[in-house]
This record gives structure tokens, C-alpha cells and sequence, in this order.
């Protein structure tokens, strides 16, 4: 199964016929696809589901019609414990981008948290998740899957927001802060913190 979200509610590709039964559910073809993307980007639902009977083929058949971009990005956690987050549209978010020709995801998920927020030192713990949501870019819709890595840092310098991407602010935030960080954040963040 994998959760994808479209607007902040979730889209299910799914092979079990038994998670769906009282649910609107789509087949994996163009068409479907999009339908049941745009009623939820219309809010006309608050969930929808995509049947395909191979788990192993349905995100690639999904991919064929929805293109997907491969980003990745960091939990970053300092040496006094505190999180690093970015504000951009309205909303904190974790640093992540795109996975450029030739680099490892690893590689990606740390160049990325150099360059939007300026901590360097970085050192990748473990994987954490892989996230997947759907966004537009130029009128048509893509599938952005990031993959995302614990990090620690012992960087004590001054943060710097990448303001071409919007980054308006970065911040160091403990546990009472980020609790108030993921309330104005996105399904995706609050998952990787377990919520």
C-alpha cells in the first residue's frame, strides 16, 4: 500500500480489495487516475483509493500516467537535541529537493539541507521513510516521493534560508516547539514525527 496525498488528504494505492469496500475506489488508468486526483484536490472527497491486484506494479502503472520526481531531505537533529525546520508558503517544513543526474539519494538528501538552510557538517543516521505527495507544476500534476533520512550535525552557525527556493526562515526547535511547528505543517511532516 502506498499513501499518497493529494491536498493534504490521502490517495491509497492499493491490492486488498478488503481496505476498500465502503470506500470510492478507482482503477489504475489514466483517466481513473486523474478523476479521483481532482476530486481531491476539489475536496468532492476526503479520500480515494486506486485497486490494482500486484502490489509490485502499481506504483510504476501509477508512474506511467502521474510522472514521478525523486526528491530527498533530512531530520536533522544538533548536538542539544533541537530539530531543524524551514518556513516557506505559510508552512514549516523539513528541508528536501530534487535528486540531481548522477547523485545518490543519500547524496541528494544532504546537499539539499546544505544548500536551503546553510547547516553544514551533516552525517546521515539511518533512513527514516519515503513520503508521497502530488503537486502541479506547469498545469500538469507530478508525483514527488522523498525519501527521507535521519541526520545529526555538530554546525553551530548561522542559519541562512534559501530565499530562491522561499525559504523565509530557518529554525532550531525543541520538542515544545515543534509540537507547535507540526500544527501549521503538512500530513507528510507530521508522519515522519509519528503523528
Amino acid at each position: 500500500m502506498y499513501k499518497v496525498f493529494v491536498k493534504e488528504l490521502p490517495l491509497i494505492l492499493t491490492n486488498e480489495l478488503s481496505e476498500i469496500s465502503n470506500s470510492k475506489y478507482f482503477l489504475l488508468n489514466g483517466d481513473a487516475v486523474r478523476e479521483a486526483i481532482n476530486a481531491l484536490a476539489k475536496k468532492k472527497l476526503t479520500e480515494a483509493y486506486i485497486y490494482h491486484p500486484n502490489h509490485e506494479e502499481i506504483l510504476k502503472k501509477f508512474c506511467k500516467t502521474i510522472p514521478k520526481e525523486v526528491a530527498a531531505g533530512g531530520v536533522v537533529t544538533n548536538s542539544k537535541g533541537k530539530v531543524l525546520f524551514i518556513y516557506r508558503n505559510d508552512k514549516w517544513d523539513l528541508p528536501k529537493g530534487k535528486l540531481d543526474k548522477g547523485e545518490t539519494i543519500a547524496e541528494c538528501a544532504i546537499r539539499e539541507v546544505e544548500e536551503e538552510t546553510g547547516v553544514k557538517k551533516l552525517k546521515i543516521e539511518n533512513f527514516l521513510n519515503t513520503t508521497y505527495h502530488i503537486f502541479k507544476r506547469n498545469g500538469k500534476y507530478r508525483l514527488k516521493e522523498v525519501h527521507w533520512f535521519a541526520m545529526k550535525t555538530t554546525y553551530e552557525g548561522k542559519l541562512k534560508g534559501q530565499a530562491s527556493e522561499g525559504i523565509e526562515k530557518v529554525k532550531w526547535k525543541g520538542p515544545n516547539k515543534i509540537k507547535k511547528a507540526l500544527a501549521n505543517s503538512y500530513v507528510n511532516i507530521r508522519s515522519l514525527f509519528g503523528e
